[in-house]
């Protein structure tokens, strides 16, 4: 298998890989857990793991981050410094270049302070910039672990208000709620429960992975850390955590009472980001109702979002070329590793 470019997003808590053939395809999806709060031992260790894994012939390898915001750094330009030297350490640099939003690609050796700022957290412009390119107008929604992305696509273009995370927090463009890693205790402080509006501690009791878990929508492959209080991985143990959410026991009452109220905080999850997704809405980017474009793990929030607002569904996946799961990953999972990739080939 001749393998031409391999595209890597390094967030602050996960490491991700796609790997295109010589004709576009992907062939490999990857994702290694990358604590980069730790320290960057923990980058150089994740890339090592996933080289392991890569077929080893000679190609191009193209980089977008967001672990410049892990709290080992000083400062996002640190960040950024710091990451590409580690991955100038691992990865060959003749064939090396990095993501540079509106600046394009940038080879590594090439790149200097003045481009920092271009390459923080540069990744979700790369995969609304991939889909527009493909599909012309839609709302492009990305769910990952921790975040949430929402941009208005029309006429094959991006318009985003916001460039910065600052910026975009304000625009609600990116909201910070995630299927997996974000804490129950983030969503809201109250839920409804057996009938009563019951007040949430505000404890790392429990993530929303528990959540997913007891309402049967998490793929256990995209929960990748350990639970909040280091137990196993079940439906009872979830229930046994969201249930401390509340002060409760949850041998107290049934599973099902602790799955309607993993319900009722999904509820509260995805009344936030239809929020975000109305603000875009309401800036008539469209002469019709663009479809909603969902990627990352969390993509079944999107399915139910068109659902609610009465709209089109369209899969990440649904633009590239039709090829089977990695290890329980599929290429929407990894969609800025994918879409780097992609742009890098044109």
């Amino acid at each position: 298998m001749q393998i031409d470019v391999v595209g890597w997003d390094i967030g602050g808590a996960h490491l991700k890989a796609v790997v295109l053939d010589a004709q576009g395809a992907p062939v490999q999806v990857l994702q290694h857990p990358c604590p980069l709060w730790k320290g960057l031992d923990q980058l150089q260790s994740a890339v090592n793991e996933l080289l392991k894994i890569v077929p080893p012939h000679p190609v191009r390898h193209v980089i977008t981050m967001t672990g410049e915001l892990a709290d080992c750094f000083q400062s996002r330009s640190e960040g950024v410094e710091q990451i590409l030297n580690v991955m100038k350490s691992v990865l060959p640099v003749g064939n090396l270049s990095v993501y540079a939003g509106s600046l394009g690609f940038l080879h590594i050796d090439s790149i200097n302070e003045g481009n920092y700022q271009a390459i923080a957290s540069a990744n979700w412009l790369a995969s609304a910039d991939y889909a527009a390119k493909q599909c012309g107008n839609g709302l492009f929604i990305d769910i990952g672990s921790t975040t949430t992305d929402i941009l208005a696509l029309a006429n094959g273009q991006v318009l985003a208000q916001g460039l910065t995370d600052y910026e975009r927090l304000i625009t609600r463009e990116l909201i910070y709620t995630g299927v997996v890693r974000t804490a129950v205790m983030a969503i809201a402080n109250r839920f409804f429960f057996k009938g009563h509006d019951v007040g949430v501690m505000a404890e790392y009791f429990a993530t929303m992975a528990d959540v997913y878990r007891l309402t049967e929508e998490l793929d256990e492959a995209h929960d990748q850390y350990e639970t909040a209080d280091g137990a196993e991985k079940t439906r009872q143990a979830s229930a046994k955590r969201l249930a401390r959410m509340i002060g409760q026991e949850w041998q107290d009452e049934p599973l099902f009472s602790w799955s309607q109220l993993a319900q009722s905080i999904r509820a509260e999850q995805i009344r936030t980001i239809q929020l975000g997704c109305e603000r875009q809405l309401s800036r008539s980017c469209w002469t019709q109702p663009p479809p909603l474009i969902g990627a990352g793990v969390g993509r079944f929030l999107v399915k139910q979002l068109a659902v609610n607002m009465g709209m089109s569904y369209m899969d990440f996946n649904d633009l590239l070329p039709n090829v089977p799961e990695t290890s329980g990953l599929s290429p929407a999972d990894c969609a800025p590793a994918l879409a780097i990739a992609f742009l890098s080939r044109s």
